[in-house]
């Protein structure tokens, strides 16, 4: 037993030493994949790819795709310019940028035209039941429900690259990848705005998984891909009603009612506070809610905070007493009017010792209480007095 034990061991070495001199390109060639999210790495992927990233340009129907191509022809949107992601704190890579599904500008659009066929996507999941049983168990949804599932959906085009995790049709069976889809790509997103399905090969789409080990991308990069200018897209907190899209015929803003196909798109009655050329330009527009990007929220610096308003200086109370002269009345502001906001009352000071519960010296049981009306406390703290007894301190 001890020899096998120590052969097995003498195997694992032997592995060990042969790889290691691939770290070093993997780790060289996938720099911006390290750390949590860094390119949305590992994961689920890693069953299919073995640690890779597929990048899939917008009119590639990509490896072991479930259906042929449903996207609609039609001209390419404007590409506007995209901000890199920071560095991460941790100093593993980038953390990649994170935009919620009802940003503004996010996708694009052509007016009242679907940039995917829903009805023929449907139709070529139904003539395969393999494939369409493969694209439930994907997509999280009954069989018999992939049609309605389809038709719920809303057809947009990217603005920007994105990441996501992508499934290969292969022996029968859906498996997951990790891929970097190209701007201009057709997609359908749900009633959150997050991507679900890639119009040119059917591929049922979920959000990133987290990197664990070093990653390696697969396929041509297009021209301007950079892996720290990728996107991640996260479901929007409440279901959105209309989606504003940028038009791919004059850049102007399309209200799109999700769950439609573009035969009710509309101008927005009120449009956007944000020029759709500067939706990904800036990097403040990034989510900071903490559960988008991994580590976002953490290396983005906080909010700057108003600064606090300087202490107003209080003056000194006249003394009063049963032996000193009264204070002056001060000039007391009017009543409130009736029927007008409440007035929210001070909290009472702590009295300390030696003082009453109103704030004055204590109570003489020698002195009789004063007859007359209640007399008005003046602005201020009342001073503290030494009780009979005490020695003063020069």
């Amino acid at each position: 037993m001890s020899r096998q034990i120590e052969g097995h061991l003498e195997l694992r070495r032997q592995e060990i030493v042969v790889r290691s001199p691939m770290r070093g390109l993997y780790t060289a060639v996938a720099v911006l994949c390290v750390g949590p999210l860094a390119a949305g790495c590992g994961g689920e992927g890693e069953a299919a790819g073995q640690g890779e990233i597929l990048l899939l340009p917008s009119a590639s129907a990509g490896p072991e795709p479930f259906t042929a191509s449903t996207v609609t022809p039609g001209a390419p949107p404007a590409l506007p310019p995209v901000a890199s992601a920071p560095k991460s704190p941790s100093g593993g890579g980038v953390t990649l940028r994170t935009l919620s599904g009802a940003t503004p500008g996010l996708y694009a659009g052509t007016q009242q035209v679907g940039d995917c066929d829903v009805g023929r996507q449907a139709g070529l999941l139904a003539a395969d039941r393999d494939k369409a049983r493969a694209f439930a168990e994907a997509a999280e949804v009954e069989r018999s429900g992939v049609a309605a599932y389809l038709r719920g959906l809303t057809p947009v085009v990217l603005r920007a690259d994105i990441r996501v995790t992508g499934h290969a049709f292969h022996d029968g069976s859906a498996v997951a990848r990790q891929a970097v889809l190209q701007a201009g790509t057709a997609i359908l997103v749900d009633q959150y705005g997050a991507p679900r399905v890639r119009c040119a090969s059917g591929t049922p789409l979920k959000a990133p998984v987290a990197a664990r080990t070093a990653m390696v991308t697969k396929g041509k990069a297009w021209p301007g891909y950079r892996a720290d200018r990728t996107l991640v897209i996260k479901p929007a907190g409440q279901p959105v009603n209309n989606l504003l899209l940028v038009s791919v015929v004059d850049s102007g803003w399309i209200e799109r009612p999700t769950g439609t196909d573009g035969a009710d798109d509309a101008r927005p009655a009120s449009l956007p506070p944000v020029d759709p050329a500067q939706v990904f330009a800036d990097p403040g527009r990034t989510e900071q809610d903490g559960a988008v990007d991994s580590a976002g929220a953490e290396g983005a610096s906080p909010p700057a905070q108003p600064p606090a308003a300087e202490p107003q200086p209080v003056p000194p109370a006249p003394p009063v007493g049963p032996d000193l002269p009264a204070a002056p009345q001060p000039d007391l502001p009017p009543d409130p009017v009736q029927g007008g906001p409440d007035l929210v009352e001070p909290e009472p000071a702590d009295p300390g010792p030696g003082m009453g519960a109103d704030g004055g010296a204590g109570a003489d049981p020698a002195v009789p209480e004063p007859v007359g009306p209640e007399p008005v406390e003046p602005y201020g703290p009342a001073p503290e007095f030494p009780a009979e007894g005490d020695v003063l301190q020069r």
